[in-house]
Formats: structure tokens, sequence, C-alpha cells
């Protein structure tokens, strides 16, 4: 491959490369997904079947209220009480 200088490209030919550099790019990974995509397919007959991508997981409610401890007031003059959590 030949070498590229960069430092002497202007900026319009260096965005030009990025575009073409990142298409190509999209191009090999799509092909390299079919590949894959088309081996797993292979593969799904002799045993189980392949596990898809997992989905986003989605967060988990939070039991912070439950875990929390009760807070302590203190109040000048008097013990020190447990707060009404609600």
């Amino acid at each position: 491959m030949a070498k590229i200088d960069l430092d002497a490209m202007s900026i319009e030919e260096l965005a030009a490369l990025r575009e073409n550099a990142t298409a190509k790019l999209q191009e090999k990974v799509a092909r390299r997904q079919a590949e894959l995509e088309a081996e797993m397919d292979k593969l799904t007959q002799y045993g189980k079947p392949t596990k898809k991508a997992p989905e986003a997981a989605k967060p988990k409610k939070s039991d912070s209220k439950r875990n929390e401890e009760p807070q302590v007031q203190e109040l000048p003059g008097q013990e020190p009480s447990v707060a009404d959590a609600a």
C-alpha cells in the first residue's frame, strides 16, 4: 500500500479520505457479519440453537429506601430520635 502524506493534504482531501475509509470499513463489517451469520446458521443444525446478542439490559429499580437506615435527627437539648421515613 502506498504511503499517504497526511500533512500535505488539504482539509477537504482529508475529509474525503475519512469518508472513503468509513464507507470501506462499513462494507467490510457488513460482509463479515453476513459470513458469521451464515456460519452460525450452519452450526445450528448440529445442536442447540445459538444465542442471539442479548437485548439491552433494563436498569432495575433500586431498593434504596428499603435498605436505607433510618435517619437520626439531633435537636439541641433533646435526645436523638428516629425520623419518619415516610
